[in-house]
C-alpha cells in the first residue's frame, strides 16, 4: 500500500496480555457477535477518509495470528503488522518506527476501543492539524474526592477535570521528540499527550464519546456486547 505525502497513519498498540481481563486468548481477540474486538476497532477506525494506513503493533508471540486474522476479516489500510514492547508506550514507540516517512500526523488509538466513530477520528485530527496536539476524552461532571486508604482526604475541584480517551492525534515530530526524551528521562506516561506536555506543547481537548470505551475487565466486555447486540439490525450484519 502506498502512502502519499500528507497522509495521517494510526498507530494502534494492540499488544497487551489482557491481565485484568483475565482471559485466554488476549482481550483483542475476544469475540464481539462472532467478531474479533481489534477487527472491530480497526474497521471502526479506518472507516472515511481520514486515517491513510494503519500500523498494528500485537503481542510478539501473535504477530502471525495477527496478520492472518485480518486478512481473513479483510480489514483495509493496514500497513504492518509488528510485534509490540512489554509497555504500552513502548509498542507506540514500536509503532511509530514502522510509519512512513512521508506520514505528517499519527493518530494513537487503543486496539481495545471498538466503538470510535469517524467524526470523532476527524474532530481530533483537525484539532491536531491546528494545534500541534489533540486528545479526546468526557468532562468530569460528578464530584470527586480524593481518598486514599478509603478515606477521604480532599475534594476536588472538577473544574476543568477530563476522562481521557483515545483517538489522539499529534504532528509526526511533536510526538517522536516526545517519545525520545521520555525514553532518555527514564520516563513511563499513561498516554501519548502526558510525553507531548512534558515537553511543554498544549494539548488540545476535544469532546469524546460516553461509548467510547476501553475494553479491559470482563464487565467492559459484557456491556460492549449488550452495546453490539442494541445496535446491530437483525440481518444486516456487524458493520453498522
Amino acid at each position: 500500500m502506498k502512502i502519499v505525502p500528507g497522509t495521517t497513519v494510526a498507530v494502534v498498540p494492540a499488544a497487551g496480555s489482557g491481565r485484568r481481563m483475565g482471559a485466554r486468548p488476549p482481550k483483542q481477540f475476544l469475540l464481539l457477535r462472532g467478531v474479533p474486538l481489534l477487527v472491530r476497532t480497526l474497521t471502526a477506525l479506518g472507516r472515511g477518509r481520514v486515517i491513510g494506513g494503519i500500523v498494528v503493533v500485537a503481542p510478539p508471540a501473535a504477530v502471525e495470528r495477527t496478520r492472518r486474522l485480518l486478512a481473513r476479516h479483510r480489514v483495509g489500510r493496514v500497513l504492518a503488522v509488528i510485534p509490540g514492547g512489554r509497555e504500552r508506550q513502548e509498542s507506540v514507540w514500536l509503532g511509530l518506527q514502522a510509519v512512513p516517512a512521508v506520514a505528517d500526523l499519527i493518530v494513537v488509538h487503543d486496539g481495545v476501543r471498538p466503538f470510535v466513530t469517524e467524526a470523532l477520528v476527524r474532530a481530533v485530527v483537525e484539532a491536531a492539524r491546528r494545534f500541534g496536539a489533540a486528545a479526546c476524552g468526557l468532562p468530569i461532571r460528578e464530584t470527586v474526592k480524593r481518598a486514599p486508604g478509603g478515606i477521604v482526604g480532599a475534594t476536588v475541584d472538577r473544574d476543568g477535570l477530563w476522562l481521557v480517551q483515545t483517538p489522539q492525534a499529534f504532528h509526526r515530530k511533536l510526538l517522536s521528540d516526545a517519545h525520545e526524551q521520555a525514553r532518555r528521562d527514564g520516563f513511563v506516561g499513561t498516554d501519548d499527550a502526558v510525553l507531548v506536555e512534558r515537553l511543554g506543547a498544549p494539548v488540545r481537548m476535544v469532546q469524546g464519546l460516553v461509548e467510547n470505551v476501553k475494553i479491559t475487565t470482563p464487565e467492559d466486555l459484557a456491556r460492549a456486547r449488550i452495546l453490539v447486540a442494541a445496535r446491530a439490525p437483525a440481518k444486516s450484519g456487524w458493520k453498522r
